[in-house]
């Protein structure tokens, strides 16, 4: 391993956001998403994960409270992505975004993963994803990665929810 790469092990461990109104947060990764909250510091701050991990979102208004999202043009978080464990699970979580009248930005099939784009309450982007198989993703004849975007078909991932 070249001494100036990262160990492969390393993963982002958690996402920390600055969020204007903490209770509408909270009801959006919670009751939409599903995440679970593990903990919270009064009115000001929230922790949530899936499986009972300390915490995969933090969520807080210690510098944001009633604040606005940054305007385009600026520089800042392009979006959070979340990785589900399998397409079935990605369905299921479209499902829930239809129920609560989420309005999807995008869905794409990038050969590597799957995709859904959405934007949290405050404008923050969201991409909710299942990556495939290594051993499925597309590859150029030198085996670099030949990721694309195409369409990605949101009746068969609904269908697929429901097996």
């Amino acid at each position: 391993m070249n001494p100036t790469t990262i160990d492969p092990r390393v993963r982002i461990g958690h996402v920390h956001l600055k969020v204007a109104d903490l209770g509408r947060s909270i009801r959006f990764y919670r009751d939409v998403l599903g995440f679970e909250v593990t903990q919270r510091y009064g009115d000001s701050a929230a922790f949530l994960s899936a499986g009972g991990y300390h915490h995969h979102l933090g969520l807080n208004t210690w510098e944001s409270l009633g604040g606005s999202p940054p305007p385009p043009g600026t520089t800042g978080l392009y979006h959070t992505a979340i990785l589900f464990p399998d397409r079935a699970e990605l369905g299921k979580a479209l499902r829930r975004l239809g129920e609560a009248g989420i309005r999807l930005d995008g869905a794409a099939d990038h050969g590597v993963s799957e995709a859904l784009y959405l934007r949290d309450p405050d404008q923050n982007g969201v991409e909710l994803y299942r990556d495939r198989p290594e051993s499925e993703w597309p590859r150029q004849p030198d085996g670099s990665l030949a990721m694309v975007t195409r369409p990605l078909d949101l009746k068969k991932l609904l269908a697929e929810a429901a097996i």
